[in-house]
């Protein structure tokens, strides 16, 4: 405890320095409440998580640099006090001969609807950043950026990807990526294409939003390194000023092994689930989720329900996880936000998760988790 302490204190120290002579710097504070009942156990584990970021340079060049610092204040099998400090982004870009842009360092990256690369600020874990160089384009058609990463995970990462159980950790896990972005005729298009050195393969995406007769629609069709396939569609229409109302629909094709989509893109920005990530989270191969849901805003008030439906349409076998006409899973999701003016905002999230058949002749108790969440940026 008193190690991470220093070290914490000793990193605060440099930054605060670094910011002191900063053009520009930030602040993100988010303390959260779980209050949350998984499995008809309690749980209970109060986070707070800072980001500290500066920024300076001049009209070609700039330095990024922010940092997170973690604390819990309790929780189960988690103890109290626990410390923990990361470097989140340190980055330097420049103009090069007015042609493009270079970004060189750690980044937080999202391309598209971020289903295969996006970040994940609901974690108070370590979030997704790339380490390498990016090249960005103003071209007259669309934006393009052209990407290398590189980060040591092979161990984690390839015996997944290339279903190899003797992946040993020693490879780097690179990727090349290039991604387009630009609106032609009222529609906003993303295509992203992301190699990978471990994988035979490559991953890609495509996503599309507009509108049509007064509502907006959304589209994103991605495929992961192994094959596996997600698709997602949404439909939004305004009532009022303050009413409106959205519902989608997403698809997990069966193609693909080990996780399928999910076990493959961990970079998305939903690859996990409530309990980590606030968020339904990435489905296994051959699921469905049909969601609907309305939001009212007044003021300073907002308010959101969603409802979701999901099923499992793979084929009944033995292999088979879960048997699909059996299977049938319901979530409920219900929030609240309160504006404490231009500087802070706090939230409360209750949501309802519950298998009413698991496919395999048994029922899943409820899970319930809520989440009370104050953040400030000065």
């Amino acid at each position: 405890m008193k190690k991470n302490l220093r070290n914490v204190l000793a990193l605060a120290l440099g930054l605060i320095t670094t910011v002191s002579f900063a053009q520009d710097w930030n602040v993100d504070s988010r303390t959260r409440m779980d209050m949350s009942e998984v499995n008809g156990e309690d749980y209970r584990l109060t986070t707070q998580r800072v980001t500290l970021g500066a920024t300076w340079g001049g009209s070609d060049w700039g330095i990024h640099t922010s940092s997170d610092f973690n604390y819990n204040l309790g929780g189960i099998n988690l103890g109290e006090g626990r410390v923990s400090a990361t470097v989140y982004e340190a980055y330097a870009s420049a103009n090069l001969f007015g042609m493009a842009s270079m970004t060189v360092g750690r980044q937080a990256l999202e391309y598209g609807s971020g289903n295969l690369v996006g970040t994940n600020n609901w974690t108070n874990g370590d979030r997704n950043t790339w380490d390498g160089m990016s090249f960005g384009f103003d071209l007259d058609m669309a934006d393009v950026t052209l990407g290398y990463a590189t980060r040591n995970d092979a161990l984690t990462s390839a015996a997944i990807i290339a279903n190899d159980s003797t992946a040993d950790g020693t490879d780097d896990l690179t990727n090349m990526y290039v991604n387009l972005n630009g609106e032609f005729s009222g529609w906003n298009v993303n295509v992203l294409y992301l190699t990978n050195s471990i994988a035979d393969d490559a991953a890609f995406g495509v996503d599309l939003s507009g509108g049509i007769m007064g509502a907006s629609v959304s589209a994103s069709l991605n495929e992961s390194y192994n094959g596996a396939t997600m698709r997602s569609f949404g439909l939004g229409y305004t009532v009022n000023d303050n009413i409106s109302l959205n519902v989608g629909q997403t698809t997990y094709g069966d193609d693909g092994e080990f996780g399928g989509f999910a076990g493959n893109m961990g970079n998305g920005r939903d690859g996990s689930s409530w309990a980590s990530h606030g968020n339904l989270g990435f489905l296994g191969a051959s699921m469905e989720s049909l969601n609907y849901g309305l939001s009212y805003s007044m003021g300073g008030i907002s308010l959101s329900a969603t409802m979701y439906r999901i099923t499992d349409g793979g084929d009944d076998d033995a292999a088979a996880m879960y048997v699909a006409e059996d299977y049938d899973r319901q979530a409920m999701e219900l929030g609240i936000s309160y504006s404490l003016g231009s500087n802070a905002a706090l939230g409360l999230k209750y949501v309802t998760d519950e298998t009413e058949n698991d496919g395999m002749g048994g029922s899943i108790e409820q899970s319930k988790y809520t989440w009370l969440t104050l953040t400030v940026t000065p």
